[in-house]
């Protein structure tokens, strides 16, 4: 049984709890990193071929003009089959409730039937949100398992749930 995470990550300048700071590697990436230790499983970052701004706010405001229009951004690659995964491990940060778009790129470009995606998602008070509805909706065909929520700026000590979660 061979699994995939694929997972949709910002670095560059966010938002911890009150304060913004510069990070060189993603709060969801570096979750998505311990699942692929845990799992034995394949990497993929899903990156837009127009990243959004390094600066946190215009980042936000080009992400909710994304939202409003439904856009649906370019991928900058594609992982080259899906045939081989039956479990995909999904990860994004929550965007007011739901997904990053490029993920809802991702996710509709595929036939999920016989796949099971469970989904990760970091925020920073917000939860999965709506997201595992979303992802039901997107991924036609998949069973959606119970997801995991992390908070961003825990990320980094947050292994054990993260453990617990890919049992």
């Amino acid at each position: 049984m061979a699994s995939l995470i694929a997972f949709y990550s910002r670095a560059d300048e966010n938002y911890f709890g009150g304060a913004y700071r510069y990070i060189s590697v993603g709060n969801t990436e570096k979750a998505a990193r311990m699942i692929a230790e845990l799992t034995g499983g394949d990497l993929f970052k899903i990156q837009q071929k127009v990243p959004y701004a390094a600066d946190y706010q215009t980042c936000i405001a080009q992400a909710k003009k994304d939202l409003q229009a439904k856009a649906r951004p370019e991928l900058a690659s594609w992982p080259e089959d899906l045939e081989q995964y039956d479990e995909i491990y999904l990860g994004y940060p929550n965007y007011w409730g739901t997904m990053p778009m490029a993920v809802y790129t991702f996710l509709e470009a595929f036939d999920w039937t016989g796949k099971a995606i469970h989904p990760f998602c970091t925020h920073e008070g917000s939860g999965l949100g709506r997201t595992e509805q979303d992802i039901a909706q997107a991924a036609r065909g998949a069973v959606v398992a119970k997801g995991l929520a992390i908070q961003g700026s825990g990320v980094d000590i947050s292994r054990s749930a993260i453990e617990k979660w890919c049992r």
